[in-house]
């Protein structure tokens, strides 16, 4: 058999349900010659006679019967398949998913995936919120199709494009006597007790590298900034935070202040799998963020200008 294509299914059906070739002819926008040939060509493909043709009628032979069968079914599907397509490329259909710090997808990200959804409503979309190194591996697996995450040493099968890079901050109570300068000084942490992110985390990873061994050792290490806050809160150490969580210091017993130096800036990133097409609506979300990048700056700004008190 040879192969077949839908102009002769779609032929083969037309006729079939016509059992006439000018009708069936004119439903397929061909000239009733040109219309016989395909019949023709459709037959000599198969190897059987699929109609039985007389000045009066044209039926469906045995052969063509079940023919038909299949017939209908594949064009039927093929029609879908174009539609479905035509959906996923108008982005009436599909589905993203994200990985993203938690301090993003707490703070900006929110408002950016509520205008995508309201342009794309019928785009599904799933939000995973994790430390750098699960949501890599996850995109790495191909689970996620990209993360907002910094960078780590092994990038291999990853590639990143850079985001934003976020500015640190001390975060202390009120009543600290680090809240009256105006801005930081690493050596100036080494005689306060610290609390700490978690070693596996983004944040953590980075102050190791640019402060003072005396000012790395932790009086707490937690998994959450919301903890990490609340000991603040309570007096039982001061913290270093990059700017996109300062949403969590937001009350009126704590300040922030920048901290001085070169360094202290988290470098955050749109990484995806290395060498692989982003899906239509995967890509414009992405695009999106790029797009809209500049806005963590202005958040920034804002955040750190809520939390922050005049230095007395």
């Amino acid at each position: 058999m040879h192969d077949l294509s839908t102009r002769q299914l779609r032929a083969f059906v037309a006729l079939a349900q016509e059992r006439h070739f000018t009708r069936a002819a004119a439903r397929c926008h061909v000239t009733q010659p040109a219309f016989s040939a395909i019949i023709q060509s459709l037959e000599a493909g198969v190897g059987a006679r699929l109609f039985d043709r007389s000045t009066r009628s044209v039926e469906l032979t045995p052969e063509g019967e079940v023919f038909g069968i299949s017939a209908s079914r594949l064009l039927a599907e093929f029609e879908r398949a174009q539609s479905d397509i035509g959906d996923h490329l108008a982005q009436r259909q599909g589905h993203v998913s994200v990985g993203a710090l938690p301090s993003l997808a707490a703070g900006w990200l929110p408002g950016i995936l509520a205008q995508y959804r309201a342009d794309y409503p019928g785009v599904g979309i799933s939000l995973v919120d994790a430390l750098a190194d699960v949501c890599l591996d996850r995109v790495r697996s191909g689970e996620l199709d990209f993360a907002l995450a910094a960078r780590r040493n092994d990038m291999t099968g990853l590639e990143g494009e850079f985001l934003y890079a976020d500015k640190f901050y001390l975060v202390c109570p009120a009543t600290h006597p680090l809240a009256k300068r105006r801005t930081i000084r690493p050596a100036d942490l080494a005689r306060w007790p610290l609390v700490h992110m978690t070693r596996n985390s983004s944040v953590r990873q980075r102050l190791e590298q640019v402060l003072p061994a005396a000012a790395r050792a932790a009086t707490f290490e937690v998994e959450h900034l919301a903890t990490a806050i609340g000991l603040v809160r309570a007096g039982l150490g001061v913290s270093v935070m990059p700017a996109m969580t300062l949403f969590h210091a937001k009350a009126p017993e704590l300040v922030v202040r920048p901290m001085a130096g070169a360094g202290f800036t988290r470098s955050l990133y749109l990484i995806k799998r290395e060498g692989r097409s982003l899906s239509i609506a995967a890509q414009t979300l992405h695009d999106r963020m790029m797009a809209q990048r500049e806005q963590i700056g202005r958040a920034e700004s804002v955040l750190s200008a809520s939390a922050q008190q005049p230095a007395s």
